[in-house]
């Protein structure tokens, strides 16, 4: 059915249970399996009209991404402890400076992914509009299938 599949996290309890059920997938059909978590970018606030802005030094961008590859690298150890505790090997991913969304979408299609694992928080209404979804434009920009975990 799926021979290889795409799980995302970024560390969260929720995200933990999608990573989970991914993994008992992989292992129930004997598929490769990759874990991928995505940081974003430094946001930069460039300004407007009487607002001045601010622009981070060299330093502060350094520091920003070095923070991030270490939060990625916990996240992505604790992923790979999961698989190991089911018997399965994974391939673990971290994409950098990237929207979460666009970065599993380019990720399911690079690495030939036939389906993608993720949960959700299950935000409903206004919530969902104002807070958004990751999952959600998954769902709308994906190529492939994919299978939410509550």
């Amino acid at each position: 059915m799926y021979a290889n599949i795409l799980m995302s996290t970024d560390g969260s309890d929720v995200a933990s249970r999608g990573v989970e059920h991914g993994i008992a997938l992989a292992k129930a059909l004997n598929a490769k399996a990759t874990i991928v978590t995505v940081t974003e970018p430094l946001p930069i606030d460039y300004g407007g009209g009487h607002d001045s802005g601010w622009i981070p030094s060299q330093a502060e961008v350094d520091s920003f991404d070095a923070a991030c590859r270490e939060r990625a690298g916990r996240v992505l150890h604790e992923a790979r402890t999961m698989a190991e505790r089911s018997g399965i090997s994974v391939e673990l991913l971290h994409v950098p400076n990237s929207h979460p969304a666009t970065a599993i979408v380019e990720t399911a299609k690079s690495r030939g992914c036939d389906v993608i694992v993720m949960a959700s928080h299950g935000r409903r209404g206004l919530r969902k509009l104002f807070l958004g979804s990751q999952t959600s434009e998954v769902l709308m920009n994906g190529s492939v299938p994919v299978l939410v975990v509550p």
